[in-house]
């Protein structure tokens, strides 16, 4: 075993090895060794090589860029990333840290730079200079800690540290289609029932995403047993080709091993969906090979909601109000956790699960039986 922190070991043979860093490369740590025949000795040893290291290479703790460093952190992070969480740090790098400090040091950065750096991004960050919200920001300065956190691997020189800043997370504004809505809404379905129409009541009955919606096909549905299997989902993610940058559509595994789910299928749905049941093909389209992304379905569904006077609303609203619908109707929450495909309980109830006033007034009004009013 170790001295601890110190890396000195008692070998086999008697001697003791103190180890230490030679280099790094490519952030990986390459080691060498001292030896002698005490722990006092190699210590020795030890602390002498360390201070030749040092005087040998006196500016290389300070050497770093930010633009060299930043790329070298997503070039590593590339690799246990999705494509699209890699687009994402991307186009953060590109768009606002690079600009920003890309011919900077890391070691002349300080925290207050970093606080201004987020104040002039909320202000006046964006396209239009209108500002960045407050989670667009919080995406930007954990970018900004990932690339502080690798240097500081590299034995480089940090002056910052993205804790100086502090962001409200905002609680953005969910749409649920009220009773009277969502009814208004199945009925114009059916009345129009056509696969896109299908795609939707069964989002509304399921709570699958737009992207697994359509990566859905029929083989992911057994009639019999009344059960969805999702494995899949769609999204038109960008890619560097020999003629330069472009979007393809690509069909992927969920976003989460969590997201790979059985869903149980209601009854009220079951029938509709054997009216339309085509092996092997997608679900929207009733074609092995033609598919509806994501965006076209997003439009489909607003020109609908447009159709039948409904307030509009992007496509996760079926999600939200399917979770909704559940609460309402007394849904374990661990089994609605499960069928949204969700890591924990708490993620349900904090980001999906919204009471209505009518269920907050049911419940207020419980407090009337409790007491006899004398």
């Amino acid at each position: 075993m170790p001295r601890t922190g110190e890396n000195i070991y008692k070998r086999k043979d008697g001697r003791w090895e103190g180890r230490y860093i030679k280099e790094r490369v490519d952030g990986k740590a390459r080691y060498g060794a001292v030896y002698a025949r005490s722990y006092k000795e190699v210590k020795e040893k030890l602390e002498l090589v360390k201070k030749e290291l040092a005087a040998r290479k006196p500016t290389e703790a300070m050497a770093g860029k930010v633009a060299d460093i930043g790329s070298r952190w997503l070039s590593e992070m590339a690799a246990t990333l999705k494509k699209s969480s890699a687009n994402k740090y991307e186009d953060i790098l590109r768009l606002y840290i690079f600009p920003e400090f890309g011919e900077e040091e890391l070691s002349e950065i300080t925290n207050q730079r970093i606080i201004t750096f987020a104040a002039d991004l909320l202000s006046g960050g964006g396209a239009k200079k209108q500002g960045l919200s407050q989670a667009t920001v919080a995406e930007i300065l954990s970018a900004m800690n990932g690339i502080r956190i690798y240097a500081m691997k590299m034995d480089l020189t940090v002056a910052y540290s993205t804790e100086c800043v502090s962001l409200k997370r905002e609680q953005n504004d969910i749409r649920v289609f009220s009773l009277d809505e969502e009814e208004q809404l199945l009925d114009y379905l059916r009345k129009n029932l056509d696969l896109p129409a299908l795609g939707i009541i069964v989002c509304l009955y399921t709570g699958i995403r737009i992207g697994e919606l359509c990566a859905m096909k029929w083989d992911d549905i057994n009639l019999t047993e009344k059960r969805m299997h999702v494995s899949r989902t769609m999204q038109r993610l960008r890619v560097d080709t020999a003629a330069g940058k472009r979007t393809e559509v690509k069909i992927l595994e969920p976003k989460s091993s969590c997201s790979v789910r059985v869903i149980p299928l209601p009854d009220v749905i079951v029938g509709l969906l054997e009216k339309f049941h085509t092996p092997g093909a997608f679900l929207l389209t009733g074609d092995d090979r033609r598919y509806v992304e994501p965006r076209t379905m997003q439009n489909r569904f607003k020109k609908m909601l447009s159709a039948c006077g409904i307030q509009d609303a992007n496509f996760h609203a079926t999600r939200h109000t399917f979770a909704t619908r559940c609460i309402e109707l007394g849904f374990d929450i661990k089994s609605l956790s499960e069928i949204l495909g969700h890591a924990s309980v708490s993620i349900t109830m904090n980001r999906y699960v919204h009471p209505t006033m009518a269920l907050k007034t049911e419940n207020m009004n419980r407090f009337s039986s409790l007491f006899a009013v004398k």
